[in-house]
């Protein structure tokens, strides 16, 4: 869990779900995420509304929360498959979770009183490891596998034609364990506590219906998504996401993001198509590697984080500027030139990703690397033309190896009253 110090944003603002649920005990009305559940969070806060919003993110909205979110600090993504034919069943799960989705991005708990409230003889209906913690800006963020559209449910004739099956890369070492799944669920949090928890109560709530396929812990987030966060930095060591599409970049949103109706699932509008990876960084290798060589590598000096040839961090991306004998700077396998939407013929997209470190690969080295979460307006023209030039000619490929792959049509925002994916059922 985080800690916070007297007087910071998070002391200030903190909430708990045992104390919101202490005022409705004394009559204070707490329904769904409407304005009662305002005023209770209000209160507590000293009856300013600007500190309470500091802890929670807007549920409903045009989009769903999570992909322009300003990134918080922790992850806890899962993979599902669903178990059942029936699809009132999945219909009903669907509503089910959103419900539980709108109380604990407030803060709340997945029921009135769930953790320690209820019959003594039954389950708790919220298993109560979030219990006083405040929402720290919880997001989740729901998504459907291309193995969701078959004929279980009658959905086949509106599966998007940019929800493809990712092809496998040159170098790929896919781990069917690590990839795939009908559904996928992304907690983001600045408490990993209160991701974890929303993860495993959602799970919960599927018993019967989903059952997890994989799930992936996550850390220290290795992108930004506005400009009002500081660029983070991996775990090679160097500042990652410089480039990265903004919150604030909405006609880029709008061009390189959000699904149209017009581009073939009406569906599919204000949605978004999430492309999701899983980077074995082989750590140890790389940190024998001078620190010239780790820079010609990426393209970037790592102290700063400019362009090689440049001064600071934000300065564009000169591909064209010579070294020594007329050789370019930013060197023809360097990561930031393949990467960069000017080789790419202008397609971009939006990072979300994370680091991790899992234990030991079993022969002496750290299990560790990044978990990479990206969301584009049409994976077949961004991210797979992207991935092909990096798989093949990208100088880091000696140094990482990507060993899960999976994608996720990620339907728009929730209405007031709707649930998740309810224009696709």
């Amino acid at each position: 869990m985080t800690s916070s110090t007297p007087g910071t944003d998070e002391e200030r603002t903190r909430v708990s779900r045992r104390k919101l649920f202490g005022l409705a005990g004394a009559g204070v009305a707490l329904a769904g995420t409407g304005a009662a559940v305002g005023f209770g969070i209000d209160k507590v806060n000293g009856g300013n509304p600007a500190q309470a919003a500091v802890n929670t993110v807007d549920f409903h909205g045009e989009h769903q929360a999570g992909i322009t979110t300003a990134t918080q600090q922790n992850l806890h993504f899962a993979a599902l498959d669903v178990t059942t034919r029936d699809r009132e069943k999945l219909v009903k799960l669907l509503r089910t979770w959103t419900d539980a989705a709108r109380r604990m991005t407030t803060g709340q708990e997945v029921v009135p009183g769930g953790a320690v409230g209820g019959s003594a003889v039954a389950p708790p209906g919220d298993t109560g490891e979030a219990l006083d913690l405040p929402a720290a800006s919880l997001t989740l963020t729901i998504g459907f596998g291309p193995s969701l559209f078959d004929g279980r449910f009658g959905l086949a004739g509106k599966r998007p034609a940019a929800l493809i099956d990712l092809p496998v890369f040159p170098k790929d070492k896919l781990d069917p364990a690590r990839s795939g799944g009908d559904l996928c669920i992304q907690a983001c949090a600045n408490d990993p506590q209160v991701a974890v928890h929303a993860v495993r109560n959602l799970v919960r709530l599927g018993f019967g219906v989903t059952e997890v396929r994989w799930s992936q812990l996550g850390f220290g987030r290795s992108s930004s998504t506005s400009r009002s966060q500081v660029t983070p930095r991996n775990l090679f060591g160097f500042k990652d996401g410089t480039n990265n599409v903004k919150s604030e970049d909405t006609e880029i949103l709008r061009d390189q993001v959000w699904a149209t109706a017009e581009d073939g699932q009406p569906w599919m509008a204000g949605g978004s198509f999430l492309v999701a990876r899983r980077i074995r960084m082989h750590i140890e290798t790389w940190d024998r590697e001078p620190l010239s060589g780790q820079e010609q590598i990426i393209g970037r000096t790592k102290g700063t984080g400019s362009p090689l040839g440049q001064t600071a961090e934000f300065d564009p991306v000169d591909l064209q500027v010579g070294g020594e004998g007329g050789v370019p700077l930013v060197a023809e396998d360097a990561h930031v030139r393949l990467a960069s939407h000017e080789t790419l013929k202008g397609a971009k997209i939006l990072r979300r990703g994370y680091n991790f470190v899992d234990g030991s690969d079993g022969v002496g080295h750290l299990e560790a690397g990044l978990f990479f979460l990206a969301f584009n307006r049409d994976t077949r023209k961004q991210f797979v033309p992207m991935q092909q030039a990096l798989s093949s000619k990208d100088a880091m490929m000696e140094y990482v190896q990507h060993n899960g792959s999976a994608h996720f049509a990620v339907p728009p925002g929730v209405r007031e009253g709707g649930y998740w994916g309810d224009g696709l059922f």
